[in-house]
């Protein structure tokens, strides 16, 4: 399967997973020009952005071992994109990442604080 593939396949398991556990779906594959975010949900009064990570084995490590301090940064930015663009500045938010590994889900929350990155 090519890693583009396995992606879809990746975020439909978690966006699945969410929904399961009373997450409300707003969005998939946010994009502005600063990036893309995989999952946008409401939790409660929380919006969650949410990047998925997805793999077969563990040959390079746990999926979330993959998210680069450039690409929390990314993330954040795309998010302040999205914020800004739906006028939730205020709001209250979190990052989660969402590993599928070998069709498991491993929900990490709060994986990154906005805070921490700058």
């Amino acid at each position: 399967m090519n890693n583009r593939k396995a992606g879809i396949e990746g975020e439909n398991i978690a966006t699945e997973y969410l929904e399961k556990s009373g997450y409300k779906i707003l969005e998939r594959n946010f994009s502005s020009k600063t990036g893309e975010i995989d999952i946008i949900a409401q939790d409660k009064n929380c919006i969650v952005f949410v990047e998925v990570k997805s793999r077969d084995n563990l040959k390079f490590g746990y999926p979330v071992e993959s998210i680069t301090l450039s690409k929390a940064k990314k993330t954040a930015r795309t998010a302040e994109c999205y914020l800004l663009y739906k006028k939730k500045q205020n709001s209250l938010c979190r990052f989660d990442v969402i590993e599928v590994l070998r069709g498991e889900v491993n929900h990490i929350k709060n994986a990154f604080d906005k805070s921490d990155l700058y």
